[in-house]
């Protein structure tokens, strides 16, 4: 009988230190979105972006990407995002999907604009740029030579 509760005092532990694991690291990642506010954006495309992506100016996070979903009237992909509240974005500024080298992440790139007006909570950013298809370009370079013209 005193095994019994030896088993299940260790079982109690190991659950409270998954638990504690747990809270640290999505506490960390910041897979919950934060404390930001919510925009909007509008892409063609939006490539390897998933949720939870980062939301980066200068190549530092400053939000998450909350939500993807298809408008169906425009088809585009429109992308909720949160941003951190000490940011206020100009109305002028510009988001891409980007990602880091060939094999890196996909995240949100904003650019700030310069106009005085900002950006309220829930307003979509109006300039966006999809990925850039890296192998539709390559494909193109291999396959645009003309192998049937020679000069002679």
């Amino acid at each position: 009988m005193g095994g019994n509760l030896v088993e299940s005092l260790i079982g109690a532990v190991v659950l409270v230190v998954a638990s504690v694991f747990l809270y640290v690291a999505y506490s960390t990642t910041g897979v919950g979105g934060g404390d930001g506010y919510p925009l909007e954006a509008r892409f063609d495309r939006v490539g390897g972006l998933s949720m939870g992506a980062d939301v980066r100016m200068s190549g530092i996070k400053i939000g998450t990407v909350t939500e993807q979903r298809l408008d169906p009237e425009s088809f585009q992909a429109v992308i909720r995002f949160t941003v951190d509240k000490s940011l206020s974005l100009p109305t002028d500024s510009f988001a891409k999907i980007t990602s880091d080298g060939l094999l890196g992440d996909t995240y949100v790139d904003v650019q700030p604009g310069g106009v005085p007006e900002y950006l309220q909570p829930g307003d979509e950013v109006a300039f966006t740029q999809g990925p850039i298809d890296l192998f539709g370009l390559i494909s193109k370079a291999v396959y645009s030579g003309d192998a049937g013209s020679s000069e002679e």
